[in-house]
């Protein structure tokens, strides 16, 4: 139950988190309103008191060494569970690397709640007000940032941070003539998700399934068997090859299609418009009977000029774990059995 893996969901949250503050700028004017300085506001990881203990120490705070105001830097201080996204137990999530190469399988992920707090250091209220006012107008009272979780896995979370407080501090330490040091903190909820392991479900995509059945007496004397094998077919087409396009309008309706060629299409296969799988049962001329939204496809309206697909036993070998299929099935009838028992 409890091997190990490591999804760097909190990380991955943190430092989505950090980037949202790298370019909070300050700029200072002269008396006639023009720009003389601009001042990109460091941001770092770490606690508040690590940086006011570095205040303490270094009163100078217009030294060219060492720590200078303003500053920022942010912090994760708190981890609660979220009962009110809470999702089934059960419900598996399948997921495909970037290259297709992979499929893992999990449960579906937990929620919660990081709480993350952003310190901000000043010695000019000036500059506290333009930084707070950088930050704020995105957070009505939340801002949601898409953050990639998994490593090479293509899933991406929408994560609401959302700010729940301010508090402001305007501290004198010392005599009057000594400094003075802001700080306004900034608390914030991130709401995430945590992933479970993944398991390996690259080879489980089931690629056939035979069933027999076996009728005899009680005595055990069978007298026959008979066997049926369903593979998996696809529904859509996968590989993008054109077999030809509409020449008029198709409503929902219609149950006759007209095409521009007909010659690469045959009877009893399947052909894909749009979102809708048709079943083809007879083919005259550039006339095409079909029978209208197969395998629980959407009946649609298609106009002329649509590609039509064919789905063949190549698009049957590109079908996906998690993709829907329908079947393809033969029966098979065994020898006539006799006297045999068991």
């Amino acid at each position: 139950m409890f091997e190990y893996f490591y999804n760097e969901i909190f990380r991955s949250v943190i430092i989505g988190f950090g980037s949202l503050f790298n370019g909070i700028q300050v700029k200072h004017k002269n008396d006639n309103d023009k720009t003389v300085s601009v001042i990109k506001v460091p941001l770092a990881y770490g606690p508040t008191q690590k940086f006011l203990a570095r205040l303490k120490q270094n009163p100078d705070l217009n030294a060219p060494v060492q720590m200078t105001l303003p500053r920022m830097s942010f912090e994760f201080t708190n981890l609660a569970y979220d009962s009110s996204r809470k999702s089934t137990q059960t419900q598996t999530l399948v997921l495909t690397s970037e290259d297709g190469s992979e499929e893992k399988k999990t449960f579906l992920p937990v929620p919660y709640n990081m709480t993350i707090t952003l310190s901000v250091y000043t010695k000019l209220n000036d500059d506290m007000l333009q930084i707070v006012e950088q930050i704020v107008p995105y957070f009505q009272p939340g801002y949601t940032i898409p953050i990639k979780f998994l490593g090479n896995f293509d899933e991406v979370q929408n994560v609401p941070v959302v700010l729940d407080n301010i508090d402001m501090s305007d501290e004198y330490e010392g005599n009057f003539d000594t400094r003075r040091a802001l700080i306004y903190t900034f608390t914030f909820t991130a709401k995430t998700f945590v992933f479970g392991p993944l398991r390996d479900v690259s080879s489980d995509i089931i690629k056939k399934v035979t069933v027999g059945y076996i009728a005899g007496q009680k005595s055990g004397n069978y007298t026959r068997d008979l066997t049926y094998q369903v593979t998996p077919r696809a529904v859509k087409d996968y590989d993008g090859v054109v077999a030809t396009i509409l020449s008029r309008d198709l409503d929902m309706v219609d149950n006759i299609i007209y095409v521009d060629d007909s010659s690469s299409i045959t009877e009893n296969t399947y052909i894909y418009i749009g979102q809708e799988e048709m079943f083809v049962e007879n083919v005259a001329n550039e006339k095409i009977l079909v029978r209208r939204a197969q395998d629980g496809s959407t009946l649609q309206n298609h106009v002329s000029g649509s590609q039509v697909f064919n789905i063949t036993s190549q698009d049957n070998s590109m079908i996906e774990l998690g993709d829907d299929f329908g079947f393809d099935g033969n029966v098979f009838w065994g020898n006539l059995w006799t006297n045999m028992k068991n």
